[in-house]
């Protein structure tokens, strides 16, 4: 009697409509397409790539991310000093 979880040797070939000719490809072939249209790929740290669904959500985060950081570079300018003179006689205790 065969073990239910008992599974047969695994094949190193494959099945004839899968029959490749490797020989034919290009190499890079859609590389010059990618730069000129500006895609980027972004490999996410596992922990990270849990906390989003797909990327919308991660340019959704990040688009966030750089209006609190424009926000907060408005708020946070130096302000300019008055230039410090003289104080009139009249202020002084």
């Amino acid at each position: 009697m065969k073990n239910k979880h008992e599974r047969s040797p695994a094949s190193d070939e494959l099945r004839p409509e899968y029959d490749f000719d490797y020989s034919k490809g290009i190499r890079g072939k859609y590389q010059q397409r990618l730069l000129e249209e500006g895609a980027n790929i972004v490999v996410l740290e596992p922990e990270l790539a849990r906390s989003f669904r797909d990327s919308a959500a991660v340019n959704d985060a990040l688009r966030s991310l750089l209006e609190l950081t424009r926000t907060t570079r408005r708020l946070t300018g130096r302000q300019k000093r008055p230039k410090r003179g003289k104080v009139a006689a009249s202020t002084r205790c």
